[in-house]
């Protein structure tokens, strides 16, 4: 088990205007009501000239090498695979966030004509699914997972990924998540797991816009009062999730804004075989020289920081342990395969994949009313002609910006000094 220490990893250099990718969001419609979405889910979609204005923000503003379409759900908007088009056009890789509840076996076929990198899916037991998935827990869900993953992998050459929002009452499954990702490491490429927030309006905070008092209602995430954890960051995941794998290491991470030590994006690299009817096995977690490695490589020679690799070389991982040369945790690798093949001469020739685990922590307010945010976030949306967080573009909706968060003043004064205290009278 080792020690969560931000000086030991790699600090990603994505910045406001040099990123891995942006954040488009087509339509407000969805068909699910997730407990931790941020967006109101009016039913609205943008035409295809409003969308191209907002990729016209992105690149006025923006080194990307990516682009998620999101929303509400991206698969309820009508031109939805035009918009893919319109990506690949602008030299830019397209990939879809969705439930999956629209997804179809042609639709995918199409989206992959178009362009389609490759597909998120958002699976959770807080999303109020119906059906045969009504009221299912985390881990009946990956019943679910699996079908979406495989409906990718029978199209082929797409990336698969999967994020949940992470609340106080399936916080003990992640564990569990991270092994299945493990189980399906070739077909699963990525497993993120974001950790809920929300505004709460009966909180320890007032809120305030250009200095005047706000109520946070309007917004879709807030709460009159916590039902769940709102605080659950990613040391605590990484603590839980290596009670059970000891080995788990993370190699690199995204700061904040106001607190440059915090794991906002928390990075973790993984090579393995998946489990196809034996025991999986996760040969090990790279180091963060790896990630520097890969990141620099690919801005050196494609001018962006990497978001999706090819499908291709997430199955290369023989190639990979090349670099066991120069960066410590691919060498461990590389030894434990050596031993591995050793002991199963035919697993010499399967492909040894490459898996993800990401952990997105998002607004934190600091005891003083500070809002520390990601520090170089890739999920910034286009809004009035500019770049602005995803997560909180409600806020520039509502009012037209940003909300400021202030301690409330609370009085601690004795009963005694009720007639010198106007508001103790008043109370």
């Amino acid at each position: 088990m080792t020690t969560l220490d931000h000086r030991s990893l790699y600090r990603l250099p994505w910045t406001a205007s040099d990123n891995v990718l942006s954040w488009l969001e087509p339509t407000n419609k969805c068909n699910l009501a997730c407990e931790g979405c941020y967006r109101a889910n009016d039913g609205t979609h943008k035409s295809l000239s409003e969308v191209q204005a907002d990729l016209d923000v992105f690149n006025r503003w923006r080194t990307y090498d990516s682009v998620s379409i999101a929303g509400g759900d991206p698969l309820l908007h009508p031109d939805v695979v035009e918009i893919v088009r319109m990506i690949v056009r602008g030299g830019h890789k397209p990939i879809i966030n969705t439930n999956g509840v629209a997804l179809t076996k042609p639709l995918l076929e199409e989206l992959k004509r178009a362009g389609l990198v490759g597909l998120t899916f958002h699976v959770d037991s807080h999303q109020g699914r119906a059906g045969q998935w009504r009221k299912k827990s985390e881990l009946e869900l990956n019943e679910l997972r699996l079908e979406y993953a495989q409906l990718v992998a029978s199209v082929g050459g797409l990336s698969c990924a999967f994020n949940a929002t992470i609340y106080e009452d399936t916080l003990p499954f992640v564990p569990d998540l991270v092994q299945f990702a493990a189980d399906h490491i070739d077909i699963i490429n990525s497993i993120i797991f974001i950790m809920y927030r929300a505004a709460i309006t009966e909180g320890d905070f007032e809120f305030f816009r250009d200095g005047k008092k706000v109520e946070a209602q309007p917004l879709v995430y807030a709460v009159d009062q916590a039902k769940q954890r709102t605080d659950i960051n990613a040391p605590e995941l990484v603590k839980l999730i290596q009670r059970r794998f000891p080995d788990f290491a993370p190699s690199a991470y995204l700061g904040g804004t106001e607190k440059p030590d915090s794991f906002k994006w928390l990075f973790t690299g993984r090579f393995g075989f998946p489990k196809n009817g034996s025991p999986s096995e996760v040969m090990g977690y790279v180091g963060p020289k790896f990630m520097e490695l890969v990141q620099n490589a690919h801005h050196l020679v494609k001018g962006t920081y990497l978001a999706y690799a090819p499908q291709w070389t997430l199955e290369a991982g023989r190639s990979a342990l090349a670099m066991g040369l120069i960066e410590p945790g691919v060498r461990r690798i590389a030894k434990r395969w050596l031993k591995h093949v050793a002991r199963h001469p035919l697993d010499a020739r399967k492909k040894l994949h490459f898996q993800s685990v990401m952990m997105i922590q998002p607004i934190d307010l600091l005891d003083d009313g500070r809002q520390n945010m990601c520090d170089g976030c890739p999920d910034v949306t286009a809004h009035d002609g500019k770049i602005v967080f995803s997560c909180r573009l409600e806020e520039y909706r509502t009012w037209g910006g940003l909300v400021t968060s202030v301690p409330k003043v609370r009085c601690h004064a004795a009963s005694s000094c009720a007639k010198e205290c106007p508001s103790k009278e008043a109370s």
